[in-house]
């Protein structure tokens, strides 16, 4: 083993490697209570029973596909990197697919499940890498904190501090409320944790406002700790029930696997280079492994959606692990160990509320939004674009319309500023596929 990762040449040991890895668990441990808290839209009442996802279920379906991504990365990409269903991307599949789009979940999985597959295919063939470099970085940058601020504004709902209004669409809510208090404590104390440097902030802070809510009476106390694991059987295999029916096969779904595509491009990829860079593992500008890595997540999303969770992608938590000392693969397969033994801790979700996980929505987006010091807004032609697919995003509750209309005004503004050599071919064709899914969606 030690061979095999070279423990030697880069400088690690078993002890930083296991130190690392329960880092990186910690960081992202947080994704085990909010996706399936996100998926089966637990916070949004007076829906039908058959758009809610089973949260134990999927659960099941986080943990193991967190795992094998996890391991699959440590395995063949052998880099310190786990994986997790995505931010952003469990919020889009819930709240844009089904919530807004009124699309069946297992509608919603099978387009998961043909993004991964079209992942693994141009990974094999190396046309993945190239799509991203055809994307224009400030977009990149733009579609991440776009997500950010979606992300963000969902915990400032789910939360209570913010709510709908008539006269103004959204208003200050009721910060009197128990829940809201709970919430807002939550996001001061992991403020706090953060701005303090504490490696687990996210997770600790739902721990600690967990603890309070169950002082105070506001979550009901566990009545256990650890139990069997979930059954899965609710979520397992629904995906392939949608490729039956005919509605699937949709204008509109287009629109919604090209959205999982692109979004797992950009999330995927850069996540990548930046844990890489700060492990110091880049040559020559260059990612060693780059398609062994790359494949990673299209393996792990695949089997995901079958198990019945949105789509796996790389953490940026990883970091955490990394500067805590990991610089191989084999702190994922630490990382994934712990992702199987939480299987057993399911009686603990009862008490992640929406309270307990808006402040981890929250400063995720806080993160996110941090992209917005590479977009260059001295430049209309891309200030434009990147604000469009910035601002869009939250107002219209819609990840996938946030990146079409960016996308759209993006070879516009850079044809008319006379940069037409700078548009990449493939640019073109994003345009026209986005206008398309305007129409249709229409």
């Amino acid at each position: 083993m030690k061979n095999y990762y070279e423990f030697e040449k880069l400088g690690t040991s078993y002890r930083q490697e296991f130190i690392g890895g329960m880092t990186t668990f910690l960081a992202m441990a947080y994704i085990l209570a909010v996706n399936p808290l996100t998926l089966s839209l637990a916070s949004v009442k007076g829906l039908p029973a058959s758009m809610h996802m089973d949260q134990g279920a999927v659960f099941v379906a986080t943990a193991i596909a967190s795992a094998i991504g996890s391991i699959v990365m440590g395995l063949l990409g052998k880099y310190p990197l786990a994986l997790a269903p995505g931010m952003g991307l469990n919020a889009f599949f819930a709240y844009t697919v089904v919530l807004g789009y009124h699309i069946p979940w297992q509608h919603a999985l099978g387009a998961v499940l043909i993004s991964g597959v079209f992942f693994f295919l141009l990974t094999l063939t190396g046309i993945r890498e190239k799509l991203i470099n055809a994307i224009p970085v400030q977009l990149k940058h733009a579609v991440g904190a776009g997500i950010g601020l979606f992300i963000t504004f969902i915990g400032l709902k789910d939360a209570g501090i913010i709510v709908k209004d008539d006269a103004t669409f959204v208003a200050l809510g009721d910060l009197s409320k128990g829940p809201t208090l709970l919430a807002i404590f939550g996001i001061v104390i992991t403020v706090i944790l953060m701005t303090r440097g504490i490696k687990a902030a996210v997770f600790l802070g739902m721990i600690i406002t967990a603890v309070v809510g169950m002082i105070f009476g506001l979550i009901d106390v566990p009545h256990a700790i650890v139990s069997s694991v979930p059954s899965i059987k609710p979520t397992f295999g629904a995906v392939f029930s949608s490729f039956n029916d005919p509605s699937f096969w949709s204008a509109q779904m287009i629109g919604v696997i090209l959205t999982f595509f692109f979004v797992d491009f950009f999330d995927n990829a850069g996540t990548l280079v930046a844990v890489a860079s700060q492990a110091g593992l880049m040559k020559d500008n260059k990612l060693p492994n780059a398609g062994r890595a790359l494949v990673s997540d299209s393996i792990a999303t695949m089997v995901g959606s079958v198990l019945g969770t949105s789509t796996t992608t790389s953490y940026i938590e990883s970091s955490s692990g990394v500067a805590a000392g990991a610089r191989t693969g084999f702190a994922s397969l630490v990382t994934a160990g712990f992702f199987i033994l939480s299987l057993f801790f399911f009686p603990l979700l009862s008490v992640v509320t929406s309270s307990v996980t808006a402040p981890a929505l929250i400063i995720v987006g806080v993160l996110m939004v941090s992209n917005l010091r590479f977009v260059e807004w001295d430049k209309f032609e891309i200030a434009v674009p990147a604000f469009l697919t910035l601002i869009t995003m939250p107002l219209t509750y819609s990840i996938a319309t946030g990146i079409a209309i960016g996308f759209i005004f993006y070879p516009i503004t850079m044809i008319v500023k006379g940069k037409i050599k700078e548009i990449h071919p493939i640019m073109y064709f994003f345009f026209v596929v986005f206008l398309l899914y305007f129409i249709f969606l229409k």
